[in-house]
This record gives structure tokens, sequence and C-alpha cells, in this order.
């Protein structure tokens, strides 16, 4: 798919670059070569764009966790480049924000050439989250009031993904993939969800991106950028470590014999980024927590997806089967439902 016309000459060219096509907030996302020099360009759309799944529908509700104009917001006002950037961390520059006709936003932004997350040492991801705390430690005690953050992420997100209930723990494909005892952990959390997330409601707040991942990064010669900022808003301390350290791995996108390495070092970075602003068993425990309570309902969506064969579960990074995604989730399964009962 092209860009909108209007937005790009006729000698430029345009890439097409993956993402989140559920997501009713997103018109496309493109590298363009605007005669000699990148570019990239992502399109907002308002709420109305055919084919969204319900649960990725865009909203106008300035604090809904999908808001559409958050991003380009976040841009506009100068948070998403300062956020972090005590701390080392930015976003792509802003190059030019336009308001369209058909009422959605485009934004040229900086094209970033660097070492993308996916392609991340352990190490490197443990520097990162060094920078990652640092950012967090700033925003403690702090807040911003502007109406258009997200209100309550984490447990808006989680309450409303399309779970169908009764929930086929011992599906065979399930059954094959998962030892009885994470299919029991994993049960378990999604029983006790509301009351993890109450836990997270005592944690400290600070200022979180809500999507940290290896595909929102890229390591350029200034240091990490961080890409995707239509989630940005307040949220419990660990969380953005804790979706490092798992969604790095559910998409099949790394090696999952790294996990142990990556929470290790993500986890000790950090909390040295933190630097004794928290203490060090609270902040191992938020990340736990939060860990918990991001991802209660995975299991129970897999689970409600798939059938009696193999079939193909409709997702967008991740293009494996159900047999080889269920395997492949197994390590940081095991590890969400390590977390929650470490907490209990």
């Amino acid at each position: 798919m092209r860009p909108p016309v209007d937005l790009v000459g006729p000698r430029w060219t345009a890439e097409p670059l993956g993402h989140n096509a559920f997501n009713g907030a997103t018109g496309g996302i493109w590298r363009v070569d605007r005669g000699g020099r990148n570019a990239i360009l992502k399109i907002s759309t308002p709420p109305g764009r055919d084919g969204v799944p319900a649960h990725w529908a865009a909203s106008t509700d300035q604090g809904h966790w999908n808001y559409w104009r958050r991003e380009a917001l976040a841009y506009r006002d100068g948070l998403a480049d300062t956020a972090y950037a005590a701390a080392g961390i930015r976003a792509p520059a802003l190059l030019e924000s336009i308001d369209r006709p058909d009422g959605s936003i485009a934004l040229w932004l900086e094209h970033v050439d660097g070492v993308p997350g996916t392609a991340a040492t352990p190490a490197s991801l443990g520097e990162f989250a060094e920078r990652l705390g640092a950012g967090h430690a700033s925003w403690l005690g702090r807040r911003r009031n502007e109406p258009w953050l997200s209100r309550d992420w984490l447990r808006d997100y989680t309450t409303t993904r399309p779970v169908t209930e009764p929930i086929p723990w011992d599906h065979p494909v399930a059954a094959a993939a998962w030892p009885p005892e994470l299919r029991a952990g994993l049960r378990e959390l999604w029983l006790r969800r509301y009351d993890v997330l109450r836990a997270t409601d005592e944690l400290p707040r600070t200022l979180c991106h809500h999507d940290v991942w290896p595909m929102n990064l890229i390591v350029d010669d200034s240091g990490p950028v961080l890409l995707d900022w239509s989630f940005v808003g307040p949220g419990p301390l660990g969380e953005d470590a804790a979706n490092l350290i798992l969604d790095t791995f559910f998409d099949g996108l790394v090696d999952p014999a790294l996990i142990d390495e990556v929470a290790e070092r993500v986890t000790a970075g950090y909390l040295r980024g933190l630097a004794g602003a928290v203490d060090a068993s609270a902040a191992r425990r938020a990340i736990r927590l939060t860990g918990a309570a991001k991802y209660f309902w995975l299991a129970p969506l897999m689970l409600s997806r798939v059938t009696s064969t193999p079939a193909k579960i409709s997702q967008t990074y991740d293009t494996r089967d159900a047999v080889a995604m269920f395997a492949g989730r197994r390590r940081p399964l095991e590890l969400v439902a390590a977390w929650f009962e470490g907490t209990r």
C-alpha cells in the first residue's frame, strides 16, 4: 500500500514498514526516500476505519488507552523527545506534522539509522534499561497534567482483551507445549487478575512509555531512540522494564534461550538507573508484579482462539502456526507465572 499522494511526491519512493495493522489509530507507516534523504511517514487515523477489531478501535476519549491523537500531541508538545532525555533516551525528531483534510494526522519523523532492538545483545538491553530506570526515577513524585495522557493504561488495555470463557486450559495444543504446572499457574493468575492489578496501584507512579519492546527501540551513534509514543502516560514503576523483558520473546523475534540473561541484565540495569530512588527489593517486586499484570490475559486469549487443529493464529508480528507459537511462548509465560507466584 502506498501512502496518500498528497503527502508523497511522484519521484519519491515509499517502503511500507511493519506495524500493528489491527490498530485503528494507525493508518500506515512508510520509509520514504525524499530525493535522496530518508524520512518516516506515520499516519494517525480517527475512529471509524473499516476492518478494525473491536479491541483495537481508536478512541476520541483523551484518556483512553488508544486515544488516536496522543502520539501527535506527544511530538508536538515535545514530551516524546524530552521525557527521558536527561537519561540519554530520545525520540525520533519531528520533521513536520500535518492535519489532513480527511481528519487524519501525518507525522514526518526522522529516519533513525542504527541497530534495531531485535538485534540488540542482552548487555545492550541492560544498558538501555539503566537509562530507562534513570528516566523513570526522574518522574517519581512528578506528574504531567495534559488531558491527552493515557489515564490508566495498564488496567484499560488488559481488562478489555477479548478473552472468551470458559477457557480450555487442557486443549491438546496447550497440553503438548505447556506442562500442567505452567497451565495451573497461568490459570491462577487469570483468576486473580484483579487482585494483581489492585496491587500495582500501590506501586510508585512514574511516566511510562507503555510499549517498550525491541520493535520500538533503535540504537544509533547518539544512543537509544525510543519509537511509538502512542500510549504514553502515568503508570506503575517497573512496567516498562517488565515489558521489555517479556515482549522481547513473545513474538519469536529473539531466541528464547536468551531470556534468563535478558531478565537478569535488564533488571540489574533498571535498578542501577533508579540509583536508590526506590528500594532495590521493592523495585524487583514491581517488575515482577507489573509483568504478571501486563500479561495475565495472553494465555487465555491464545486458548480462546486456538481450535482443535494446529491452526494459524492471526498475529501482526508472530507468523508461527499455533503449535510453534505455543511452544515458543512457553519460556516467557513460565517467567510470567513465576513472577506472579513470587509476589503472592
